[in-house]
């Protein structure tokens, strides 16, 4: 596995999920900046991501042993994109110290989320992972995918992930200025959000860190995105960053799950006085 070089915001972060929920839920929800993030991804919190719980991943931690990943959605052509899962595996084992990640990307060109859930049962058999992270929506949005019938392809999809105590985090699609005022475009972005939200688990919110990274260069999206919607080197970086602060920021929130109360059996049936 990979090995990164230990930062101060690693230890603290370290020593944040270590003290447990009650010292997280002191930390405010936006912060400006954040400062774990390298300075051309840093986007305040409030529109980076939102958290839930991720059981599976805690409790990987905890045993100290490999945290498995299943990445899909994106896209697994040469070039740029074929260097996320190196991304995501260095931020991640730099916001999660001492953990070893690794990371199974199966990311088809193009592919919408239907499509991904037909693939799922055979990914989640042969990569048997502890946490899924999602990139949905672009393809479907780009395809014009019925809004209501993509959020039940998805939300169907993600309740059976988590059947099978696995947790989820959604990436929801790219910001580009040219789609910005698409309304189909946008309910889709709307769709992944309410999905997120009903079936709880964290959103890592793409399209808001992208439009606000957007606002801050001379370049507008150009200097994050490559052609045909897809994130270029930087781009990929910074994603990696926001996901791995996304599952990092989650788990400081991660309350450890209590043991299931057994009800004492009947030693004979209850019969009704008479």
């Amino acid at each position: 596995m990979r090995r990164v070089r230990a930062s101060g915001f690693r230890w603290a972060l370290a020593a944040l999920i270590l003290a447990g929920p009650a010292a997280a839920a002191e930390q405010p929800a936006d912060t400006g900046d954040q400062p774990s993030l390298s300075q051309e991804c840093r986007v305040p919190g409030a529109q980076l991501y939102t958290m839930a719980k991720l059981s599976a991943v805690r409790s990987a931690l905890s045993e100290n042993r490999p945290l498995k990943i299943l990445a899909i959605g994106g896209s697994a052509a040469p070039g740029a994109s074929a260097s996320y899962p190196a991304k995501l595996e260095a931020a991640l084992e730099q916001a999660l110290p001492k953990t070893d990640v690794t990371i199974d990307h199966r990311g088809l060109p193009g592919e919408i989320a239907s499509g991904a859930s037909e693939r799922l049962r055979t990914m989640v058999a042969e990569a048997e992972p502890d946490l899924v992270v999602w990139q949905v929506g672009t393809h479907d949005a780009i395809a014009r995918v019925d809004a209501d019938a993509f959020a039940s392809a998805l939300s169907e999809a993600v309740a059976w992930i988590r059947s099978h105590g696995i947790d989820v985090v959604l990436v929801d699609p790219i910001y580009t200025a040219s789609m910005a005022a698409d309304v189909d475009y946008n309910r889709i972005v709307e769709a992944v959000r309410t999905v997120a939200g009903q079936q709880q688990v964290p959103l890592v919110r793409r399209y808001e860190a992208l439009r606000y990274l957007s606002s801050r260069s001379d370049k507008g999206e150009g200097h994050m995105l490559g052609r045909q919607f897809r994130l270029n080197d930087l781009g990929l970086r910074c994603m990696a960053e926001h996901v791995a602060l996304t599952i990092a920021t989650s788990l400081m929130r991660t309350e450890a799950e209590p043991a299931p109360k057994i009800a004492p059996a009947l030693t004979e049936p209850q019969r009704a006085p008479g």
